[in-house]
């Protein structure tokens, strides 16, 4: 759906950037032990990381791209039932011991869009999500810690980090953000050029913070609202869009009316935290993540 922007001015094309907002975290949970890159594994290596939580958790892309292998063993035969993505510029991500499919074969997603559900097939000792990442082809496993973070995504749930160049959903939280807290007057268009990450810039140092127009585990606590129903605002149409980027399809509107409350409770107890209807830290941590 359209995100509903606001008068402002318009911004220069971004920069490149590895954290330009296109990646984001697949899923919610632990690291178990053993579950990790090139860890001994049956006589062979580990080739991705296990992300832990109660089978159907939902899991998201980690970026947008196309759905090119759903079913049974599609890499392998240990992971059971598993996606593969294809994503631009030669990288792939799959995901494995899914215990549902939410997508179908050669289906465009978006990033952070619910692809499947974490579960328990395959060789399991319990519920979790094998995901890999792969660089260059299909067959050419990277560790996905590193990957990712490379990318801004902590896997293990920690703040994204988002750079001056980046675009896409997050941006706009942050646009909608920084209209609430300074009345920057930014055009919502998802665009982190000059003039957003200048209003950043100036919101960082007014907050005593390192103004270098990153958006990660310093400033984001600080830019963000705790929220409940019957808030209005920008504050309110950035945690609609972020709901959104995790397939809510709410009306970007800044009404924290009972649907939107839905979504959250929603997202909250589908990735396993406290369902509250409150948008505080530890939500608005995992949906920008």
């Amino acid at each position: 759906m359209a995100l509903t922007g606001l008068p402002g001015t318009a911004q220069a094309a971004p920069a490149t950037t590895a954290m330009n907002g296109a990646w984001c975290n697949p899923a919610q949970g632990s690291f178990p032990s053993g579950g990790g890159f090139h860890a001994p594994r049956g006589g062979g290596l580990h080739l991705g990381q296990d992300i832990s939580n109660p089978s159907g958790t939902p899991l998201y892309a980690a970026a947008a791209g196309t759905v090119i292998r759903r079913g049974v063993a599609v890499i392998g035969g240990r992971t059971g039932n598993g996606i593969v993505i294809q994503h631009a510029g030669g990288m792939f991500t799959y995901y494995g011991h899914l215990d549902a499919f939410r997508v179908a074969l050669n289906a465009r997603v978006a990033a952070g869009a619910r692809i499947g559900d974490m579960g328990t097939t395959g060789n399991v000792t319990g519920p979790h999500v094998h995901f890999e990442t792969h660089s260059g082809s299909l067959g050419n496993p990277v560790d996905p810690v590193p990957f990712m973070a490379a990318r801004g995504v902590d896997l293990r749930g920690g703040w994204s980090r988002v750079n001056p160049g980046a675009s896409g959903q997050r941006v706009r939280a942050i646009q909608h953000l920084l209209n609430q807290r300074r009345g920057a007057g930014l055009l919502v268009d998802g665009v982190y050029g000059s003039v957003s990450s200048g209003a950043m810039r100036a919101f960082q140092s007014a907050n005593g913070l390192a103004a270098d127009g990153q958006v990660g585990p310093q400033t984001w606590p600080v830019l963000v609202y705790s929220l409940r129903r019957g808030a209005g605002g920008s504050h309110v149409r950035a945690l609609q869009t972020a709901l959104n980027k995790r397939s809510a399809g709410l009306a970007v509107d800044g009404d924290f009316g009972g649907v939107t409350e839905s979504a959250l409770r929603t997202y909250q107890s589908g990735n396993r935290l406290v369902v509250d209807g409150l948008a505080g830290p530890v939500t608005w941590r995992a949906l920008v993540g």
